[in-house]
């Protein structure tokens, strides 16, 4: 009974704090200390400087020939494809109308992993968690956006130029980041203490930032068409999703940190960029929403039993 309490309270440390940083951002948005043009501004200031500094200060410090980090991040890039080639084709059998498939694989598919995933794996590592899971955040997402303008442009059945594409990948801040942190981790150089201190104190605002602004952007009122179709991907996402990449991970033979990062990367909840690709494409924007809302929400739940589960097997 006590190692179950003691696996619960960690499980609770992990997700807790997240809980509490969006509740925050749902009770400042209510009262209204926070508005929509804060929301905008602080969430472009997290993805255009606050994320990149996080991921340049974790890569730069892990050892890029590390071989169970790239192992790590090997599967996790072949795990991405075999689920996407999995909701690919259940969309096609179950999600009507067929312009809606994309939004339905997109968001069963892409994690927050750069804000939500990265603060429970420093919830639940500390900064060893941080540097296990920054390389492994910025390939996957770089194959995140492929994917994402593949399904979309599909299901929409329009042709996404491979320069469009290329240069969009080129220009996403997380992966400037990556780059530049890349020949730092290599060299093994030693920056500046004047460098290093700057960009920890970007480093140090975006998740609590990043968590306030994502509470305060749910919109509750948007969860009412295309109930379908939004609990369908939201299934998919917080269940099933997590669940192939643990077991895959664990048959693998990943144990411990590693295996944790599959687990809370994985159910991690849909990231907010998704409604962003989708609006910009024109597909279905209120889907998109829906689906956010009901993963972030639910993933608060699913995550603390895959947590307790993993811990009680003693494998994570």
């Amino acid at each position: 009974m006590t190692d179950l309490l003691a696996i619960i309270l960690f499980s609770l440390s992990v997700t807790g704090p997240i809980f509490v940083l969006l509740g925050l951002g749902i009770l400042l948005m209510r009262i209204g200390l926070l508005n929509d043009a804060f929301i905008d501004v602080g969430s472009r200031l997290v993805f255009s400087l606050g994320l990149p500094a996080l991921l340049f200060l974790s890569i730069s410090k892990t050892s890029i020939g590390a071989s169970s980090n790239l192992a790590l991040v090997g599967y996790g890039l072949s795990m991405t494809l075999v689920v996407f080639v999995l909701l690919e084709y259940l969309a096609t059998r179950y999600v009507s109308p067929a312009e809606d498939r994309g939004v339905v694989v997109q968001g069963a598919y892409r994690s927050n992993m750069g804000i939500i995933g990265l603060a429970l794996c420093a919830n639940a590592y500390g900064e060893q968690g941080l540097i296990v899971a920054s390389l492994y955040v910025g390939l996957v997402t770089i194959l995140f956006n492929v994917l994402a303008v593949i399904t979309l442009s599909r299901s929409l059945q329009r042709r996404q130029g491979i320069g469009r594409m290329l240069k969009g990948i080129a220009r996403n801040p997380l992966i400037i980041g990556i780059l530049l942190a890349m020949p730092v981790s290599i060299g093994d150089i030693e920056l500046p203490t004047v460098v290093l201190r700057s960009v920890q104190y970007v480093a140090d605002l975006t998740l609590p930032l990043a968590l306030i602004c994502t509470g305060a952007s749910l919109n509750f009122k948007t969860f009412q068409a295309e109930i379908r179709n939004t609990l369908l991907s939201s299934g998919l996402k917080l269940v099933v999703v997590p669940v192939v990449f643990s077991v895959g991970g664990i048959l693998l033979g990943f144990r411990g940190i590693e295996l944790g990062v599959l687990l809370l990367m994985s159910s991690a909840p849909t990231a907010a960029a998704s409604y962003v690709m989708v609006r910009a494409m024109g597909a279905n924007a209120p889907l998109a929403a829906n689906i956010i809302v009901l993963t972030t929400l639910g993933s608060l739940v699913t995550t603390s039993l895959g947590i307790v589960l993993l811990r009680s097997l003693g494998l994570m």
